[in-house]
């Protein structure tokens, strides 16, 4: 759904997936440097949130889902995952609960598959699953909340900072970000879910088998990395680009942004064997790396704090 606050002046729409909201309003580094100071907000509208009513509802998300979810006070953010079988990543949800419904925003587009999923699995359980589309997604700094859409341009309070403001400052922080750094085979310990966004003492849940068996073993098949990029380069490597060592695709390139201060950005899934010191070339940039997943990440490998800094 575009968003009104594209018809301002100076907004330049984003890219798919994010092509429904601004990705800057004319000046992209003090947009950064506002957001960074809690001095803007950002219209990540686009966004889908889908509303999970019932009185079974806590019990429920927490049976179905990663993170344990059925002591979740009103008003407390936290993540979760919706694992395949064999403990792949299918939805990644950021949800409240305000009382009386969870909340969860999940990836432009996701939101239908998510909700026929949800919808097969009530059996007797007193919930009731509905696109939340009456609603809109607004960030700070350091937080999410959301605001009645129709109103949406009348709930700033702040400045506005575009998409690629915020999108350089999650990468800066190492979060990543389901479909972009992703892919259909990543499991949670491979992009440093664990703890944010998955629970591993609260029992079973479809895939925890998989995420207790890697984090019993450690080693993940891949694991993500935060890449310092060529700033003499003009352009920023695109999605899905490969990622090579010594003339060998060892990744994906997931998410790349121009940062105020870093400058050019971006987040890649490398394979395990990668090793941690070598120079890489990241769509034809050539890369450093800094570790976010320790090749052995697991009940002995602390995973990078960064990553459980932010809900969202």
């Amino acid at each position: 759904m575009r968003s009104p606050l594209l018809d301002l002046p100076g907004a330049v729409a984003a890219e798919s997936p994010d092509a429904d909201v601004a990705a800057h309003y004319g000046d992209l580094f003090a947009e950064q440097r506002a957001l960074v100071k809690g001095e803007a907000v950002v219209d990540r509208s686009n966004r889908e949130i889908v509303r999970i009513a019932g009185v079974d509802r806590l019990k429920w998300l927490n049976d179905l889902t990663s993170q344990k979810l059925d002591i979740l006070k009103p008003g407390e953010w936290t993540q979760t995952l919706i694992l395949d079988l064999q403990g792949r990543v299918e939805h990644h949800l950021t949800l409240v609960d305000d009382g009386e419904a969870v909340l969860a925003h999940v990836e432009p587009g996701t939101s239908a598959p998510l909700i026929d999923y949800l919808d097969r699995m009530r059996f007797m359980l007193r919930v009731e699953v509905s696109l939340a589309d009456d609603l809109a997604v607004l960030s700070g700094a350091s937080e999410d909340f959301l605001v009645p859409r129709a109103e949406l341009d009348t709930h700033l309070g702040k400045p506005l900072a575009g998409l690629w403001a915020y999108e350089a400052l999650r990468i800066e922080e190492h979060r990543p970000r389901l479909g972009l750094d992703t892919d259909h085979k990543t499991i949670p310990h491979e992009v440093g879910w664990i703890g944010a966004a998955v629970h591993l003492t609260k029992g079973c849940y479809r895939g925890q088998e998989t995420v207790a068996r890697v984090h019993n073993l450690g080693h993940p098949p891949r694991r993500l990395v935060f890449l310092h990029l060529d700033g003499s380069v003009d352009t920023l490597p695109p999605h899905g680009a490969p990622v090579l060592l010594d003339g060998q695709e060892v990744g994906f390139v997931g998410s790349a942004a121009r940062h105020h201060e870093l400058g050019p950005i971006a987040l890649a899934l490398v394979k395990r064997t990668v090793p941690v010191d070598e120079p890489l070339l990241a769509g034809g940039v050539a890369a450093s790396q800094e570790v976010i997943v320790p090749p052995d990440a697991g009940r002995n490998v602390a995973i990078d704090p960064a990553l459980r800094r932010r809900i969202r």
